[in-house]
This record gives structure tokens, C-alpha cells and sequence, in this order.
């Protein structure tokens, strides 16, 4: 069995502890009152020429969907009642920032842990025979899905419309300045009560099959004979199906729903990728993580460099989808469509530009030698590389629609994914503590054992 160090769980504590203090700060210092944006704005002008502050102005029009104010559009509007216009716009996108940070960290280490239950279940659907040997890790790791599930919800709930656009109810309010026609046209599905149910119905099933895949995994190390395979066989094929509807529902909700006005039929898969290869990547780094404590002494080169395959494979799979979607909206040149791509070139360059290079070529060149993969400290360095550059993919996601131009990588985004990182460790490597890290009696496991080429 295996014990959770005293200083793995130490460093937990002081990671969730270090975060919840930088998460803390990041609210009390963007209560910015108006006064003091107007101020900070009117510096900003004088110092770029005023150049920054025409960026502003313009920056509504393409991509905020968080400050639907009725002057926009209007040239009617004195200089003085715009201005109050854009200082109230950027003080809301100062107000999102610590709400994002959050949300961005909470999605980032929620979709580690249901991207490897996928790959578990997958691995149990294909009766896979290299890959038992790791399902203890698995199981591990997704332990942390239904506390970091419900953590998303709750901050999406809890931060309404500094996230949400939709969750303001004036916007489906036609009595209301602030009232959007497209936004109302899709109330139906974007509303406040179904977006809670569907987020219940997702969790629960997701969480369900956990339990009882867990449950058949760990009787079946006792079992005289191979029933609780059979349940845990039937109950994953079930789960699959549930999952392919359920996570494009999921990413639409917590995710593209941001961005109201923008949709993208690719969007599903293409989060689906990026959480799947995070999750492969993340069992990469636990398994060697327990290899040089001197467990898993039944995992071999060659399991590591099949799992190294999986990073390099869905993350070329994953650059894909990138392309296709990029290429497909950027070529139409459709004006509802492009101004996703139009905001994130303009403001977002450095993360948009510099994520496809950690997630797509850095693999590539890290990962395309065979001999590399069976390489623990190379493996180590480009899984590190990998889940920054899909954290700051869904950094892109979140971000453009809710702080603007107003984003940078500081406090609250560094002490969010502190925060979640020790509650992760803390959770995964509990599980871990409560059973065998090999499974027994698994049909399949003496072929995982004796895995070679």
C-alpha cells in the first residue's frame, strides 16, 4: 500500500494555503471605484498619446460581451458621457479579473481529472493489455472529480454575470438599455436554472461511473472469478456514450457560453483534446513521481513510452482541431464569427500565438524520437511544457470575453493555480492511500506486467 509522504502533504497544504492568500488579494485589490479607473485611464492617455485609450474605446465593439452599454453604437453620445460609458466597461473587466483567474485554474485541474477517466474507460472498452498496470493511478487521479466539478459550478453560480453575460437578467429584459437580442433568442438553453441541472446531470453520471468503476476494479482483486470485469465492461461501454453527449454539452456551458454571441460546432472535440491530453500528461508525471519514491516497480520503459505516445499523438491531434477551427472561421470571414479569432490576435497575441507552440511544436520535437519517450527526465520537461500551454488555452478561452485587453499573468492567476494544485495533490495521492497500486486478478494484467516490445 501506498503512504502519503508527510512533505508531499506539507507542500499540499502550502500550496492551497500560499493560493487561497494571492486568490484573497486579487479580490480585495479590484474593487477599483470609479473614480480611480477614471484616474488610471486618463494616466494610461497621457502616457501612450492617447493611443491606449482609442484601443479602448474600440475594444467593445469587436469582442466585450460583459458591458452592453447602449452608447456604443451611438454617435450621439457627448465625449464626457462616453467616457463615464468606457470607464464603467473597464471597471467591470477589472471587477471579472479575479473571478476568471479562479475559473480558469478550477476548469484547468477539473478536466485533468475527467480527461483520465476517459482514458480509463477507454483503456477498459478496447481491453487494452499494456495499460492495467497504471489503473490504480487512474483511478487516483479522478478521484478529484466531483469536489473539482462542483468547484466550477459553484464559481460559475457565485460569480454570475462577471463571468456570464447571460446570467444578467437584463439582457433578456427588452425594457432594459442593456437588453440583447441574440442573448434573449437563446435564453432558452442559457439560463441560470437549466445551466444548474445540466451541470448536476454531468457531474452525476460522471461521478457514478467513478464509483462503481472504482467499486468492480477493487472487488475484482479479491474475486474467484471474472463477474465484476463483466460489470465494470458493460457499465464503461454505457459511460462512453454518456460522456461523448455530455462533455461537448459541458464545454458549451462552462465554457463557450462566455463568448454568448460566438459558437463553434468544432468546440466539444476541441476541448475534449485538450483535456484528454492534459490528463495522459498529468498519469505521466504521477507515475514517474511514484517510480522514484520506489513504487510501481511493475511499470516498465516501455509503459512510459506508451503513454508518452498518447501526449505526442492527441497533442498533434489536438493541433488539429486548433487548425481546422481557426482556418475554417478565418477564411469565411464571417463578421459573428471571426471576431472570436479578430480579439485574440489584437489583444491576446503572445498567449493565442505562444500556446500553439507549446502544445503542438515543442511536443512535436520533444516527442517524435522513440528513444526520447523512454527518457523519464525528457518525458518530465515536456509534460511541464505541455500543461502550461493548456492552461493558457483555456486562459484564451475565459479571458478575451470577460477582462478584455485588461489581462496579465500575475497574483490571481498564479495563486488560483496554487490553490487548485495542492487541493489536486492533496486529493489524488489521499486515493491512492486507499488500495493496492497494482490491480489483481484484472484479466489482463499479467500481459501488462510482461509488457514489452
Amino acid at each position: 500500500m501506498y503512504t502519503f509522504s508527510n512533505k508531499l502533504k506539507t507542500f499540499s497544504f502550502i500550496l492551497m494555503i500560499l493560493g487561497a492568500l494571492g486568490v484573497g488579494y486579487g479580490f480585495l485589490t479590484s474593487h477599483k471605484s470609479l473614480d480611480e479607473v477614471k484616474t488610471m485611464l486618463a494616466e494610461e492617455a497621457s502616457h501612450h498619446g492617447g493611443g491606449h485609450e482609442a484601443t479602448h474605446d474600440a475594444a467593445p465593439a469587436s469582442h466585450d460581451t460583459h458591458a452592453k452599454e447602449s452608447s456604443h453604437g451611438e454617435e450621439t453620445h457627448d465625449n464626457a458621457h462616453h467616457g463615464d460609458a468606457h470607464a464603467k466597461h473597464v471597471q467591470h473587466q477589472i471587477h471579472n479579473r479575479p473571478w476568471s483567474a479562479l475559473y480558469v485554474a478550477a476548469f484547468f485541474f477539473m478536466m485533468i481529472a475527467l480527461g483520465i477517466l476517459a482514458f480509463y474507460a477507454i483503456q477498459i472498452a478496447s481491453q487494452a493489455g499494456w495499460s492495467p498496470v497504471l489503473f490504480r493511478v487512474m483511478e487516483g487521479m479522478t478521484a478529484y472529480l466531483l469536489p473539482g466539478a462542483l468547484i466550477v459550478v459553484a464559481i460559475a453560480i457565485f460569480a454570475g454575470d462577471h463571468l456570464f453575460v447571460w446570467m444578467n437578467p437584463d439582457m433578456i429584459n427588452p425594457e432594459s438599455e442593456h437588453f440583447d437580442k441574440l442573448v434573449a433568442g437563446k435564453s432558452g438553453w442559457l439560463n441560470k436554472t437549466g445551466f444548474i441541472i445540466r451541470a448536476l446531470i454531468f457531474i452525476g453520471g460522471w461521478s457514478l461511473y467513478r464509483h462503481f468503476s472504482r467499486k468492480f476494479s477493487i472487488a475484482q482483486d479479491t474475486a474467484e472469478d471474472k463477474s465484476n470485469f463483466k460489470k465494470l465492461f458493460r457499465i464503461t461501454a454505457g459511460f462512453l456514450v454518456f460522456f461523448i453527449y455530455t462533455e461537448s454539452m459541458m464545454s458549451w456551458d462552462w465554457i463557450m457560453s462566455v463568448d454568448p454571441h460566438w459558437f463553434s460546432t468544432l468546440f466539444g472535440w476541441y476541448v475534449f483534446a485538450s483535456m484528454f491530453v492534459s490528463g495522459i500528461t498529468v498519469l505521466a508525471l504521477i507515475t514517474l513521481y511514484l517510480k522514484s519514491k520506489g513504487q510501481l516497480e511493475f511499470v516498465n520503459e516501455n509503459h512510459l513510452h506508451d503513454v508518452a505516445k498518447f501526449m505526442f499523438a492527441f497533442s498533434i491531434f489536438w493541433t488539429y482541431l486548433w487548425f481546422s477551427q481557426f482556418m475554417l472561421i478565418w477564411y469565411s470571414n464571417i463578421p459573428e464569427e471571426v471576431t472570436y479569432f479578430v480579439t485574440r490576435f489584437q489583444d491576446y497575441k503572445l498567449p493565442f500565438l505562444g500556446m500553439v507552440v507549446m502544445n503542438f511544436v515543442f511536443p512535436i520535437l520533444m516527442l517524435m524520437n522513440a528513444d526520447y519517450k523512454r527518457i523519464s527526465w525528457f518525458v518530465v520537461m515536456a509534460g511541464l511544457v505541455i500543461l502550461a500551454g493548456h492552461y493558457i488555452d483555456i486562459f484564451n478561452m475565459i479571458m478575451p470575453a470577460t477582462v478584455g485587453d485588461r489581462w496579465f499573468i500575475g497574483i490571481p492567476e498564479i495563486s488560483s493555480v496554487l490553490l487548485f494544485a495542492g487541493l489536486f495533490i492533496f486529493i489524488v495521492f489521499t486515493a491512492l492511500t486507499k488500495a493496492p497500486l497494482l490491480v489483481k486478478r484484472y484479466p489482463f494484467i499479467k500481459e501488462s506486467e510482461e509488457f514489452h516490445y
